[in-house]
């Protein structure tokens, strides 16, 4: 969820809600131990498919091109946010 920490939706657009959630979902796998970096997989639904290419450009920001395996699809019932993202992280343990 692109919420900030008072738990309210950013303003701000596609963008601005991409980051966000992205900064959120580093500081969920940290308390896990696992850097960003462990990411196998991501889901991301967009509340409008047109807005693919500006959050495509900070997600990669984030992620880099050879990055994990990604779904995207359009899910226009979302309410306030315009980006949603859940990851499955591996860390292997030697």
């Amino acid at each position: 969820m692109p919420a900030n920490a008072d738990g309210a939706i950013v303003v701000g657009g596609i963008e601005a809600q991409t980051r966000q959630v992205t900064e959120n979902l580093k500081k969920v796998l940290a308390l896990a131990g696992a850097p960003l970096d462990d990411r196998c997989k991501s889901t991301v639904w967009l509340h409008d498919a047109r807005d693919f290419a500006a959050f495509n450009r900070i997600y990669m920001s984030y992620f880099g091109e050879n990055g994990p395996a990604r779904s995207t699809t359009e899910a226009r019932r979302m309410v306030d946010a315009k980006v949603e993202i859940d990851v499955v992280a591996y860390e292997p343990k030697i």
